[in-house]
């Protein structure tokens, strides 16, 4: 199963430092029976690219909880066996869960497929979405679209092999 890790860029660098994404339990988003029913779509692409997009907010309030980290959403696409990606079923159209799943432990950095980070571009939107999440989550109209601004960029893709360049 593809899953999608959010972090941040120090915690990017961690990963390639310790070789793994972890420690376990890790919070991650993939595929699930509840996306599938949400997204309405068996479009296996349009799927994981839901899923890259819950991984990619989950990332921005990772930046809202840490001031010094750089204001970019990182994701790392990983496989792993499908037994360990486990989702709550009884959370499965929780609309804040949809998609996640936890992983027991760690994932080695070796079955990563690729990490997806904003453009420096992203830097003003990512920055205003990570300080305007708390209001948004009260329901403020004017925070949400200042959330949603940073949901416009796309996450550029990079290989594993680029994570030097990325953290440096």
């Amino acid at each position: 199963m593809r899953v999608y890790v959010p972090l941040t860029l120090p915690g990017l660098a961690e990963a390639h430092k310790t070789g793994e994404l972890g420690p376990g339990p890790l919070a991650a988003y993939a595929v699930t029976p509840g996306l599938r029913e949400w997204y309405v779509s068996d479009d296996i692409e349009e799927l994981e690219y839901a899923a890259l997009n819950r991984a990619a907010a989950a990332s921005l309030r990772l930046i809202a909880a840490d001031p010094a980290a750089a204001r970019r959403r990182v994701v790392v696409a990983a496989d792993v066996p499908d037994r360990e990606a486990v989702s709550d079923p009884d959370l499965r159209l929780d609309a804040s869960s949809l998609g996640e799943v936890r992983i027991a432990a760690a994932i080695a950095l070796t079955k990563a497929a690729a990490v997806h980070v904003d453009s420096d571009d992203a830097d003003a939107d990512v920055t205003a979405a990570a300080a305007a999440l708390g209001a948004a989550d009260h329901g403020d109209d004017d925070a949400r679209f200042t959330v949603d601004g940073a949901e416009d960029h796309e996450l550029l893709w990079f290989g594993i092999q680029e994570i030097p360049n990325l953290i440096a």
